[in-house]
């Protein structure tokens, strides 16, 4: 729920920077908020969703945008192993 609410501002607050970041950013944040609630996705729809978020991270220069965008990135196509070796 909270992450919904905050795609949605994330999505209005973006508008103004035209229409195909904000359509990136809205498919990047929607796929994500699909696969948390457990919703099948198919794989033709995580590259485009994978693809949308790297459009949009490298469209914005916001440290909060990029945060969320990366996160939801990472529920789409997962983390990148650890490299920690203790």
């Amino acid at each position: 729920m909270a992450r919904s609410f905050v795609a949605y501002v994330l999505a209005v607050t973006i508008l103004a920077a035209g229409p195909a970041h904000a359509e990136d950013m809205a498919l990047c944040l929607d796929t994500a908020d699909r696969i948390n609630d457990g919703k099948a996705v198919d794989d033709a729809t995580r590259k485009a969703a994978h693809e949308a978020c790297q459009r949009a991270l490298a469209d914005t220069s916001s440290i909060v945008q990029k945060y969320h965008l990366q996160e939801a990135d990472f529920d789409i196509i997962g983390r990148p192993p650890s490299n920690t070796d203790h």
